[in-house]
């Protein structure tokens, strides 16, 4: 077969039931009949000449020549996706635009310590979105951002090929509100039935700390564990608890005297990561912050 005889209409089509798994969301999504949907592919098909999946009990299943043909076409619409980003970013003209994912539980004053640099630049035009980081990738993956802030990495295999930089790690402190007479409190041992509030189970800082808690036997009470950032850096200023978190959260608060660090858990940190897609054009823009 000739290339000028392939419809990249139908490999589209093709592309988005693999990935989806399930003809009638697709043809949903995309605003056609199945019948329709269906009948393309199968054109496909048969100017392909071999079948692209086994139809088992109304279920698509990819054939190994279906797998093939699955990834030339994700290498295709990935670049097709990643020229209209480059045309969106406006890289080589006067105004840019940079996109931006971060994890719910990302640090803001972290997210906005390390975007402060770019503030100055009046010819630039920002984009934030939070999420999941699952979702965050599914759009970094089809160049919907240009990058992605997280406080764990990806995960990398062959279809993800992710880039994942480490770019900051910060120490996890107990903060609290001032003692009165500036009494200190004495660690670990003065942790002992204080009240705390605490990153949620999922987290690496929570999973570290009780491990650090069960070797100094300490025996904690846990006011509240919270996953995102923004409200445990409420509930430390307001709560009067003492709270477990890294010192950026709470920077503002610490510097104001509203809180006081009382000091830092041994070998317990957070890391922050720039995760990327391989692209043929890198922004500029985006090199420059990282």
């Amino acid at each position: 077969m000739n290339l000028r005889h392939l419809n990249f209409r139908h490999l589209y089509y093709f592309w988005q039931v693999a990935k989806e798994g399930h003809l009638t969301r697709v043809a949903a999504r995309l605003h056609l009949s199945q019948s329709a949907l269906s009948a393309q592919i199968r054109d496909l098909e048969s100017h392909l000449g071999q079948p692209l999946f086994d139809r088992i009990d109304r279920r698509l299943r990819l054939t190994p020549f279906g797998a093939v043909v699955l990834d030339y076409a994700e290498s295709i619409f990935t670049l097709g996706q990643e020229l209209m980003a480059t045309v969106r970013t406006g890289e080589g003209r006067a105004l840019q635009e940079l996109k931006i994912g971060a994890v719910a539980t990302l640090s803001r004053n972290f997210l906005e310590n390390l975007l402060r640099p770019l503030f100055a630049d009046k010819d630039l035009r920002l984009s934030v979105a939070s999420g999941s980081l699952e979702e965050l990738l599914a759009r970094l993956q089809v160049h919907q951002l240009d990058v992605v802030f997280a406080n764990r990495p990806a995960a990398v295999d062959a279809r993800h090929p992710w880039r994942c930089q480490r770019i900051a790690r910060q120490t996890v402190c107990i903060v609290g509100p001032p003692r009165p007479s500036g009494k200190q409190l004495r660690l670990p041992k003065g942790l002992h039935n204080q009240l705390l509030v605490v990153p949620g189970p999922s987290s690496d800082i929570r999973s570290h700390f009780d491990l650090w808690c069960e070797k100094e036997q300490i025996k904690t009470r846990i006011y509240a564990e919270v996953d995102d950032m923004a409200l445990l850096r409420l509930l430390a200023r307001d709560s009067g608890a003492l709270a477990v978190l890294p010192e950026v959260v709470v920077q503002d608060e610490l510097r104001s005297r509203q809180l006081v660090k009382y000091g830092t858990v041994p070998q317990v940190f957070e890391s922050f990561y720039a995760i990327t897609a391989q692209r043929r054009n890198p922004s500029t823009l985006l090199s420059r912050l990282l």
